[in-house]
C-alpha cells in the first residue's frame, strides 16, 4: 500500500519546524528570530521595513526582532550605501552558535542525499525550487486576504 503524500509531507515539514524551534531555542532566540536571520543570510542587507515584509511582521516587532539579533551577534544595522540617513540590518558574518546547533541535522540530511544519484537529485532540488516559488506566492496571496475571506 502507497503511503499518503499529504500525510508523509506533513510529517516532514512538522519535522522541519520543530528543529527550527529546537535550533533558535538552542542559539537563544525565538523561532521567529532565527527565520528572519536565515532571510538575511540568503537574501543580504535590507531595510527594516524590507525585513518586515518578509517576515509578515509589523515596524514595532521588526524593530524589537533587529535589537534581539544585534543584542545576541547575529546582525548589525549600518547606514544604507545608498542613502546614509536610512539603516540596513546585515547578518554578522558566520553564525556560530547557529551552526553548531544545525550541524546535527545538516550532516544526517547531507547522509541521506549522498545515497541518491545525480538524476534523483535534480528532481529532488527542482521540487524545492518550484515548491519554494508556491510556497512564497501562496503566502503573498494569504498576506493580502483578510481573515475569513
Amino acid at each position: 500500500m502507497r503511503p499518503d503524500a499529504g500525510q508523509v509531507y506533513r510529517h516532514y515539514l512538522s519535522a522541519v519546524l520543530l528543529h527550527g524551534h529546537a535550533s533558535a531555542r538552542a542559539c537563544g532566540l525565538g523561532a521567529t528570530d532565527l527565520y528572519a536571520l536565515n532571510i538575511l543570510q540568503l537574501s543580504g542587507p535590507m531595510s527594516p521595513g524590507e525585513l518586515a515584509e518578509r517576515t509578515g511582521l509589523t515596524t514595532g516587532p521588526t524593530t524589537r526582532l533587529i535589537d534581539r539579533l544585534e543584542q545576541a551577534g547575529y546582525a548589525h544595522r549600518a547606514p544604507d550605501p545608498a542613502d546614509r540617513r536610512k539603516v540596513v540590518v546585515r547578518p554578522a558574518g558566520e553564525p556560530v552558535g547557529m551552526d553548531r546547533a544545525m550541524a546535527p541535522a545538516r550532516q544526517k540530511v547531507g547522509e541521506i542525499l549522498a545515497d541518491y544519484t545525480p538524476e534523483q537529485l535534480g528532481v529532488l532540488f527542482d521540487y524545492f525550487t518550484r515548491a519554494t516559488r508556491a510556497y512564497q506566492d501562496a503566502a503573498a496571496a494569504l498576506r493580502d486576504t483578510a481573515p475569513g475571506d
